[in-house]
């Protein structure tokens, strides 16, 4: 049985990846809080940009998180195909369950299902990603932290949808990103404290990327998109101050006729 540490580089991965989980909830909420404010095409690209956003940070929180995974008796490496998978994985299913909310007229069931979709896509990340590791031994997993993982995955997501539906003022927006923040990580947490492995020592060399020669690069492009998109969310007018813009102007247009 291999000695599993979780934090190899003391409080600083988890620190970081709670940090990623919080930026990309607070941005996937107020694209879609915009989203529920516009229609046509602007409804649709804000919601794309919702999806893109909650899933690149959960899948960045999910892999910072991993820069501190360490296993005694072993190295680990990363299939490089399964992990971008993974990434394909957490957008295209919370894509799904945020479409759901956006578009659903039965807000309760909308509710149900894009939490249930999109919290299952979070646990189907988890684990797609921690099929991609690659090391000397054998992974099992304890299946009660297993179910418990997702359950928290489901609620989390819920709990969010429904911020974005309920919640409209940036305060209170930012409160329910951090609580999805930290619901998140404890998902994350969670199912790697699931994690048994029964190490076999081994000379061969395992196949795969090293956490830093892969998903370390790929987490700062990521981290730097979502910051880049961040900006570009707060730049960009609400539906209210383009009405305000609107109105404003209309005055000034009848007096010059």
């Amino acid at each position: 049985m291999g000695h599993l540490d979780h934090a190899t580089f003391g409080w600083l991965t988890p620190v970081l990846s709670y940090v990623m989980a919080c930026m990309g909830s607070a941005l996937g909420l107020r694209c879609t809080v915009r989203a529920l404010g516009a229609t046509g095409r602007s409804r649709r690209n804000w919601l794309i940009t919702a999806a893109s956003a909650l899933g690149t940070g959960i899948w960045t929180m999910h892999f910072v998180a991993m820069l501190g995974f360490g296993v005694s008796g072993t190295d680990i490496r990363y299939d490089v195909p399964l992990t971008v998978l993974s990434l394909v994985v957490a957008i295209v299913v919370v894509c799904a369950g945020v479409f759901v909310v956006g578009y659903g007229r039965d807000r309760g069931r909308a509710l149900f299902l894009g939490g249930l979709a999109t919290g299952l896509g979070v646990a189907s990340m988890h684990y797609l990603g921690m099929a991609a590791v690659r090391l000397h031994g054998d992974v099992t997993y304890d299946p009660m932290l297993v179910g418990l993982s997702v359950v928290i995955a489901v609620v989390a997501a819920t709990a969010a949808l429904w911020a974005a539906l309920n919640i409209k003022s940036p305060i209170a927006v930012t409160v329910a990103s951090l609580v999805m923040g930290a619901a998140v990580a404890s998902m994350h947490y969670t199912g790697m404290f699931a994690v048994r492995v029964h190490v076999t020592p081994s000379g061969e060399v395992l196949p795969g990327a090293t956490a830093m020669q892969f998903i370390f690069p790929l987490a700062v492009g990521l981290g730097s998109y979502l910051f880049l998109t961040s900006a570009f969310v707060a730049l960009s007018p609400t539906t209210g101050e383009r009405e305000a813009t609107a109105s404003a102007e209309r005055p000034v247009e009848s007096v010059a006729h």
